[in-house]
């Protein structure tokens, strides 16, 4: 759900790869068919789950990370080896 902006920032933060797309949910259009919405206590309404999500071309999930300790990241390294097997094995 974040913008571009902020995904540009964490794409350089964490030294991604160029061709390591990450793509924005901004309009909230696929988040619920995957992470699922929900409502803050104190009144925000559909707040999206932190996740990260590598699906294949054939839209199955070979991985999936869930934000449960906020304000937690995902370990890049294994997002990439998840990328890397759905590319044939070769390196990222």
């Amino acid at each position: 759900m974040d913008s571009w902006y902020a995904h540009a920032a964490y794409h350089k933060q964490l030294g991604l790869p160029d061709d390591f797309v990450l793509l924005s949910d901004f309009n909230r259009e696929v988040i619920p068919q995957y992470a699922g919405l929900y409502d803050t206590a104190t009144g925000l309404k559909g707040v999206g789950r932190r996740a990260v999500f590598v699906i294949g071309r054939d839209g199955k999930v070979t991985y999936r990370w869930d934000n449960t300790e906020p304000p937690s990241l995902p370990n890049p390294d294994e997002v990439l080896e998840a990328v890397g097997k759905l590319r044939g094995g070769r390196p990222t």
